[in-house]
């Protein structure tokens, strides 16, 4: 897809309206969390917690972040100590970052640096891997016992509201 300046289009206005929808999503997931769930042991004792999850992706954010070249760097969240409305502020930063990083890249016709093969490629990688993060994050709160409401599950395919 040539995405050269005088190309950018609404198509490409979608990529960034997708990548802010999703990441409404994930916090949309975060503050409808029981909080007896937060830091809940994983059955069998391994794997990550859904704080540490939340920090993980926010990390990966950062990393990409970093990776790009970008000056708005993210405060690092402790996985083990990090709590919900920390890990949403995190999230809200992170996210409205990455969306200017894309929306800069989508502009300019030049890939996200570090990242082959192009920024489109670059948004489906962000959703792809945050998205099963999310998964993770909803299985483990029905494993420990503090399942998502039906409404929440079903608000987690809402991205028309989100």
């Amino acid at each position: 897809m040539d995405v050269s300046p005088s190309t950018f289009g609404p198509e490409d206005d979608g990529l960034v309206r997708a990548f802010d929808i999703h990441s409404r999503i994930t916090i949309y997931l975060i503050e409808n969390l029981d909080p007896a769930a937060w830091r809940a042991e994983p059955p069998g004792g391994k794997g990550r917690n859904i704080a540490a999850l939340a920090a993980h992706i926010h990390t990966v954010h950062g990393m990409w972040l970093k990776a790009s070249g970008s000056t708005e760097l993210p405060i690092p969240l402790n996985k083990i100590t990090v709590m919900p409305d920390e890990a949403i502020a995190g999230l809200r930063a992170t996210s409205a970052a990455l969306s200017k990083l894309i929306a800069t890249s989508l502009k300019s016709g030049n890939r996200v640096k570090n990242f082959k093969p192009d920024t489109a490629a670059f948004v489906g990688y962000l959703i792809a891997h945050d998205s099963h993060h999310r998964g993770q994050m909803a299985t483990l709160a029905r494993q420990v016992g503090f399942p998502l409401s039906r409404k929440v599950n079903f608000g987690l395919w809402e991205w028309g509201v989100r």
